[in-house]
């Protein structure tokens, strides 16, 4: 008898023994629940309540959002990301995947190769993105706001600048969190040969 089999089997005679005890909140015979695992019941038993369900809810309404900013030598990208909703596989945990709702960097908005890496070139990106913001309404339902920087580039530097001037003036009062998420080496492998001009 394989293991699967012997699952099921225990698991019938538990619920057997649960509808001759009375014990509430179990069904009286193990036949739905065999149905719904076979898939011909209507619906798989619940084993979350309604509180539970508030509780996750309630969590996930105070979750921020982030707006994520990694600037780096030759390039800076911006994203806008909505707290993670909880899926199915994640067990109502919150856990589960987070949308990303908007994703640009300097070469989308026309700037091509060592122009990437310019502070007016990021400048006009997080101006861009703040306008893409406002036109699809992707800060309705914002709450809060979490801003994350990655990186030592010039990037970093025009992003505070369009915040905190006319272009952020929408979500500027969003901002709850500014958070410096760049990785900092220690140790590791050899680095790399410096260039030598001259």
């Amino acid at each position: 008898m394989s293991k699967a089999m012997r699952f099921i089997r225990s698991l019938t005679s538990s619920a057997r023994s649960c509808a001759d005890e009375n014990v509430p909140g179990h069904t009286t015979s193990a036949t739905p629940l065999l149905d719904s695992m076979n898939g011909k019941g209507t619906t798989a038993p619940s084993f979350l309540n309604d509180n539970v369900v508030q509780r996750i809810q309630a969590r996930n309404s105070t979750q921020p959002h982030r707006l994520h900013v990694l600037s780096s030598k030759h390039n800076t990208h911006i994203t806008f990301v909505q707290p993670p909703q909880p899926t199915l596989l994640s067990g109502g945990s919150g856990s589960g995947k987070k949308d990303v709702l908007l994703s640009l960097s300097a070469g989308n908005i026309g700037f091509k190769k060592s122009g990437r890496g310019s502070y007016d070139a990021a400048y006009q990106l997080a101006a861009h993105v703040m306008k893409q913001i406002h036109e699809r309404g992707l800060a309705r339902d914002m709450h809060r706001l979490e801003v994350v920087f990655r990186g030592f580039g010039q990037g970093r530097e025009a992003v505070t600048k369009v915040l905190l001037g006319d272009e952020g003036r929408r979500i500027r009062g969003a901002i709850s969190a500014v958070i410096d998420a760049t990785r900092i080496k220690l140790g590791g492998p050899r680095g790399k040969r410096p260039r030598r001009l001259g």
